[in-house]
């Protein structure tokens, strides 16, 4: 529905009236140049004042911007699919497990240690992916020489390091729920405690950190908060329910069901043995 025109790339004179829109809108809405502590609030404020701004007249119709841009609106295309708005670059994660992106580091998972991986920048989010699948997802922040380590990612490696819960970066800062920072505390200071919480925590990979309070909250109940009796509770709680029924084919149903009668196991209380 439009005509292209060729234009050199960078050379804004060429297209004026595209430009001067811009400057204009620059002009309206960053002048003075307003502040706020996070994107949440900016947007809030753009949609008021975007708001403010389709309320003026048309200058070429008898009617308001946001009457005009109703109208358009019909003869426009429904967009087939969504936008994701990013910006990838390819990077390669340290030993340590991090990628750096504006002098802040971030965490992936221990697996790709080394390895050339895809990073997609937005405004609000620091998105990994690799082998089409995304492995790892941050909060962008705009400061400098932050860290930020999921202690997740480092699961793997207390497999070979169970040490690294007590002076590892990722795990001394790791707030956990009251019950598992407990048991945590109670299984640290027990001969080869590191180990139980390790194995506590590999087992919690998949189901997560609500699950395993739960667990760790029954087992401190019995109090006995060992890794075998959490690990059990765990499996527990995340297994899948099972079937009390069974579909029995009709031609092995019963047609008389035998009753349960416990009482004809008083009679070997009578028998006498030599």
């Amino acid at each position: 529905m439009f005509e292209p025109v060729a234009c050199t790339p960078a050379s804004g004179w060429e297209k004026g009236q595209v430009e001067n829109q811009v400057g204009n809108i620059r002009e309206w809405l960053f002048t003075p140049t307003p502040r706020f502590a996070d994107f949440t609030g900016l947007n809030a404020w753009l949609a008021q004042r975007c708001g403010e701004l389709a309320s003026r007249r048309h200058p070429q119709r008898a009617e308001t911007i946001a009457d005009a841009m109703q109208d358009e609106k019909l003869a426009l295309n429904p967009v087939s699919m969504p936008f994701d708005s990013y910006v990838e670059q390819l990077l390669r994660a340290s030993s340590t497990c991090l990628i750096t992106i504006d002098r802040n580091r971030y965490s992936v998972p221990a697996a790709w240690a080394g390895k050339i991986i895809s990073v997609r920048l937005s405004a609000e989010r620091v998105r990994v992916v690799a082998e089409g699948l995304e492995i790892a997802s941050h909060a962008r922040v705009f400061g400098r020489d932050q860290v930020f380590c999921d202690p997740w990612h480092y699961l793997p490696i207390l497999e070979i390091k169970p040490g690294a819960l007590r002076h590892g970066t990722p795990f001394v800062n790791w707030v956990l729920p009251p019950s598992v920072e407990r048991v945590r505390q109670t299984l640290l200071a027990q001969p080869k405690g590191d180990r139980a919480f390790a194995d506590i925590l590999l087992g919690a990979r998949d189901a997560g950190l609500e699950a395993l309070d739960i667990a760790c909250q029954l087992a401190l109940e019995y109090g006995k908060p060992s890794a075998a009796v959490i690990l059990n509770e765990l499996r527990r709680l995340v297994e899948p329910p099972r079937n009390p029924s069974l579909d029995v084919p009709e031609s092995l149903r019963l047609f008389t069901e035998p009753l349960a009668d416990c009482t004809r196991y008083d009679s070997l209380l009578e028998v006498n043995y030599v």
